[in-house]
Parts: C-alpha cells; structure tokens; sequence
C-alpha cells in the first residue's frame, strides 16, 4: 500500500517541557527535520504540526523515515495513510491496510488515539474496525488478541483527519541539536570516543571533534580512520557545521619521552591534550569537553588517574558520558549509530606508549614531572600547528 504521511512523535523529555521551552525546542526539531530531508532530497509537502505530534506529507515515505531516523528529539516514527475523521472513511482505510499487512492465521489488535470532538469514542473506533476485519477477512482465520498480537494497527485522529499506521520505527531520540550550548569532543577514532559523542549530541549538544595526530609514533591510518568515524558522526548532525579540528601531538609526545618518566607519558598525553581542547573551546565558544573515558578501561582511566587527569583542565568540565559503561554496552552502541566497524579498521596504535604505565598516578609527583616542561608553549605550538578538515 503507499503511504502518504509519517507520523513523528516526540521524544518524551519534551513533553514536560514548560511552553517556552517546549516551543523553542519544536522549533529547533522542525529546522533539523527539514535540514535532514532537504540532505537526502527528500520531498516535504506539508508538516501538520499538533501538540505532541508532527505529521510529515511526503510522495517518499521510506527514503523520508530513514533520514530523519538520524534527527534528535524524535522518539519514533510510523509511516501512515491519511484520511477524515469521519467514522466511515477511517473504516475503508483500515481496512485496506489490514489486507495488505494479516496473512493466513494472523492476530491482531485495533489501537486508537482521539483529540478532538468527535461523534464516537476511541473504543468504538476500535471495536468497528475490528469487527469489519474480522467480517472482511474471514477466510483468513484472523482472531483478535489485545496482550501480544501479530499484528498492531494504530490510528490516530486529530480533529478533522486521521491517520493509520501499522509500523513504528524507532527514532534517535533525545533532544533536539541545537537546544544546548556546543561541546569540543576528543575524538581518537577508536571504539569508544565516537559513542561518548554522540550521547553528547543526543542531549541536544552540537559537537566540535579533536583529533591529536600522534605521527610519528603512529601513522596515516590512524588518521584517517579518526576523519571517516567524524564523517560518519556527523551524519547525525546534518546542517550543523562539519568542521574537525587536527592537532599534531607527536613533538609533544617526544617531549614527555626525553624529559619525563616512561610509565607518566600517557597521563602527560591526556592532560596536554585537555589544555589544547580548552583553547578549541575558547576558539569555538563550546561549554565543556567530552571524551570516551570509562572506569578502567585502559591504565589511564583508574579513578586515581581520571583525577590527575581532570585538574589539567582549568576552564571547562570535563563530561564522561561512558564512565559507568562497560565494552559490551559500548560496542552495541557503536554497532546501532554506524561507528563500530569503522572504529575497528585497522590502524596503528601509537607506539610511544609504556609497557608498564602508571595505573594510580600520584598528583604531586605529575606535577614535578611537568615542572621540566614549558607547557604554556607547548599549547601555544599546538594551536598554531592545527588544521581545520572539512568533513
């Protein structure tokens, strides 16, 4: 059967939103809807908006879902038939729908949703179309089953028209991007920075990724795996700016090797790397930094060390949206935003790395070993040496 119309629901945080804040936020979901559909060249006929709904006309439902499937703030989708609200013509929709969707033996159930006067209640709406399915298709043994059915077709009325569905497809999520301030996002290319950012987006944070180029204790690859886990991140934020920035840190890196202690260079790393990411937050006028720490997953990331860790950053709060996480729970989210396989080319891992490295680095003895470098100039280097990839 072809669709005509999408339902869009939003995401549930928006609902109880105050109405200053709730508008502001629709207004920031429909200019990132219609961004995402003008992306993919999807035709937008008319958006119905409704409270707590939008309704989305369009001659390309399939390619319209898959698009805003990327968008934050909506919860989920259905594509759907649009008809009257008068009684008769709900009827003949539903029952169009419901021969092309239950097969031999089926179950099913009639659910509907009413705003609006209307001459019947949301129960009869279902216990008519229910019983015309049943009379209808007889010969196909249908039975009605409320709990757990086969088959689950929607309708929605609102005032004059209604809409019927028998899909929902799941949406992003979250909130609208765009409805909170800009973050600067360490983004190493690995499995599990791409996911802290995009949790950041989900909360309605546009993202300004870092890349720390380690050349030459790595190589190539390792960037250029970092720009295409960007690019694919940012085809969650599509008319948002598609700027990465690429700092070279291997001369850093040196530094640490030829005048500090072997097992502190990856705790010197990150801490340089979060005095670099302030001076992009400045730059970008972002409000804080996020990167893909979670509890012991690597030497660096004991409690004891995200401590030391943190007091490098003077300026903005450092934000760990994996820090309860395990593996698992990362990688299946890596797998659902499209980062997963991308993460694990292969590349090389950066080589200036200890084999024993500090795993509960003590903050005063940090502190010494940074006293033998000029760190302000270091940052400085950095800045100026940075590079700006469009993606």
């Amino acid at each position: 059967m072809d669709f005509d119309s999408i339902i869009i629901r939003y995401g549930g945080e928006m609902g109880i939103k105050g109405a200053w804040t709730r508008r502001l936020y629709e207004r920031h979901l429909l200019r990132n809807m219609k961004n995402a559909l003008k992306h993919y060249q999807v035709p937008c006929d008319e958006i119905i908006r409704k409270y707590g709904r939008l309704y989305l006309k369009t001659s390309s439902v399939k390619e319209a879902c898959l698009g805003l499937s990327k968008v934050f703030g909506i919860s989920s989708l259905s594509p759907a038939v649009e008809t009257t609200s008068i009684l008769s013509d709900v009827v003949d929709k539903s029952l169009l729908l419901a021969g092309s969707a239950l097969h031999q033996g089926n179950s099913f159930a009639v659910r509907c949703r009413r705003k609006g006067d209307h001459p019947y209640t949301s129960l009869e709406v279902c216990r008519e179309v229910g019983h015309r399915i049943l009379e209808e298709f007889h010969e196909r043994s249908l039975r009605v089953e409320l709990e757990n059915p086969d088959v689950e077709l929607g309708i929605e009325i609102r005032e004059d028209k209604a809409f019927i569905y028998m899909t929902r497809m799941e949406g992003a999520g979250g909130l609208p991007l765009g409805t909170q301030p800009k973050v600067v996002c360490l983004l190493s290319g690995g499995i599990d920075s791409p996911v802290a950012c995009w949790l950041a987006m989900r909360r309605g944070c546009p993202m300004v990724p870092v890349y720390f180029d380690n050349a030459p204790f790595t190589d190539e690859t390792t960037t250029s795996r970092a720009i295409t886990v960007a690019k694919a991140l940012f085809e969650w934020s599509v008319g948002f700016p598609r700027r990465m920035y690429v700092v070279p840190h291997g001369q850093n890196l040196t530094e640490f090797e030829e005048k500090c202690p072997k097992r502190l260079t990856c705790i010197l790393c990150k801490r340089m790397m979060y005095r670099v990411a302030e001076r992009i937050a400045d730059m970008e006028r972002a409000e804080g930094i996020v990167t893909g720490d979670a509890i012991g997953e690597q030497a660096s990331q004991t409690l004891r060390n995200l401590r030391v860790l943190t007091t490098a950053a003077e300026k903005y709060p450092i934000h760990r949206p994996l820090l309860g996480f395990d593996k698992a729970e990362t990688e299946r989210l890596a797998r659902k935003i499209g980062t997963y396989n991308l993460s694990t080319q292969r590349a090389k891992g950066c080589t200036a790395a200890p084999n024993k490295p500090a795993t509960s680095a003590d903050p005063q003895g940090v502190t010494e070993a940074e006293k033998s470098l000029s760190i302000d100039e270091m940052v400085d280097r950095s800045i100026k040496a940075l590079k700006v990839v469009e993606v």
